[in-house]
């Protein structure tokens, strides 16, 4: 395997995880970015990256230098000899693993790897993932030797979309490789961006599971205070008081309810269920935490009714605001948003729904989901009900006593709205 000083790093897939790795990576070696998306590689050649994780100077500066190259070609990453993929892996319909992106990413790696060459995933999958289903894509396509012609590691994403703090040289990497020398050569390639330091796992799979259970641990504490709030609001107690008041206890961990989505928390713990359920254990607690967070958009828009009815609102016509649909607060995330649970089910009751979100881009939430966004609010527009789904910085300038005043029901998903003006919170 070759020395540090010639790394030439390939990062494929420049999306939330990999872009913000190949500008960083770029600072130190050459570096090329691939994607499959021409209209992506266009956008970021402009210097526009719609994801918001890097700005227009950041990226600028590392394409001008031509330290980072951008491209959708597969011929122009055939001089790397080190390959990190960092593409989705999302779950399919019935929840089961869709690693279509993946394996298409280790057939095209495989067609242009070398001898002495590692290849690095950075994609969430289930334990074995990296070994058991990419490595034979990765030979068969290249007609090398794994572990003898060509090495490989895992080091697991930790990047959390839209937050400005913990960036990703500031979040401690967990690295492995898939060979003593590997493993070493993978943790001091990281440690050269990694503020925060590395950990340096005893194999892939050790690394795999860590990435499998911090996702499903966070799930399950969300789903424990998730299933307080409809205990609670059957017996008409406010769950968030009721966290304030036991969080006073030094151990307490303060998890608030919510609605999960987006490509980690709502998705890996399904990953670590389908490698279980394969070796024949049925995993009972995370499949229930699942079951319970999916469960949130449906209680929310059935509480928004019992809302409306005990007001005497007609509910056929009804007219109802959305605020947000991105997965989180200030990113334009719109991947597995549960926002949409709420907006399907309360078009089946016929109500009326405007969704305004002025970070999500308009064009992908029409393709994803078939919703067309307002463009603006309307300010003359009554509302029977709003629902704060999202708190993003721009939704807190809202005058909810206003909207109150003019008769608006207020639902708080996420609360941040003043209590005296709100009808009801999760």
């Amino acid at each position: 395997m070759r020395q540090s000083n010639s790394y030439h790093i390939v990062i494929i897939g420049l999306g939330y995880v990999g872009l913000p790795l190949a500008v960083a990576f770029s600072k130190k070696y050459p570096v090329i970015g691939f994607d499959t998306k021409s209209k992506r590689i266009s956008e970021l050649n402009e210097f526009q990256d719609i994801t918001g994780e890097m700005s227009a100077q950041e990226l600028q500066s590392v394409i001008e230098s031509q330290s980072l190259i951008l491209t959708n070609k597969i011929e122009d990453i055939k001089n790397g000899n080190i390959y990190i993929i960092t593409v989705p892996t999302p779950i399919n319909k019935d929840k089961t693993p869709d690693l279509s992106y993946l394996l298409s990413a280790s057939e095209i790696v495989g067609k242009v790897i070398k001898k002495g060459d590692i290849v690095i995933y950075e994609s969430t999958v289930y334990p074995g993932c990296t070994e058991e289903d990419c490595v034979p894509v990765l030979e068969k396509s290249s007609g090398l030797k794994y572990n003898q012609d060509f090495f490989c590691g895992y080091s697991p994403e930790r990047i959390n979309p839209g937050d400005k703090i913990n960036t990703l040289s500031k979040i401690k990497k967990v690295t492995s490789g898939s060979t003593p020398e590997t493993a070493d050569k993978i943790d001091t390639l990281y440690s050269e961006i990694i503020e925060a330091g590395t950990y340096k796992t005893s194999s892939i799979k050790v690394a795999e599971a860590s990435k499998a259970i911090e996702n499903a641990q966070r799930d399950l504490n969300i789903s424990f205070v998730n299933e307080l709030a409809l205990i609670f609001d059957r017996m008409d107690i406010d769950t968030a008081e009721v966290l304030e008041a036991a969080a006073t206890k030094w151990n307490f961990l303060k998890f608030k309810p919510g609605l999960v989505g987006g490509h980690c928390i709502s998705v890996d713990p399904y990953y670590l269920m389908h490698k279980a359920q394969v070796l024949g254990y049925n995993p009972q607690v995370i499949l229930s935490g699942r079951n319970v967070n999916d469960s949130m958009g449906l209680f929310v828009a059935h509480k928004v009714i019992k809302l409306l009815t005990n007001k005497d609102v007609k509910i056929k016509g009804a007219n109802i605001l959305i605020l947000g649909i991105a997965f989180k607060e200030n990113c334009p995330d719109i991947r597995n948003t549960k926002i949409v649970d709420i907006y399907t089910e309360l078009l089946s009751f016929g109500t009326q729904v405007d969704i305004y979100d002025p970070l999500a881009n308009k064009e992908d939430v029409k393709e994803e989901y078939e919703i067309d966004l307002l463009n603006q609010l309307d300010a003359n527009k009554q509302y029977d009900a709003i629902i704060a789904a999202v708190a993003h910085d721009a939704f807190k300038n809202i005058d909810f006593q206003k909207e109150k005043l003019k008769g608006s029901i207020i639902f708080d998903a996420k609360g941040f709205i003043d209590k005296k003006f709100v009808d009801s919170r999760l």
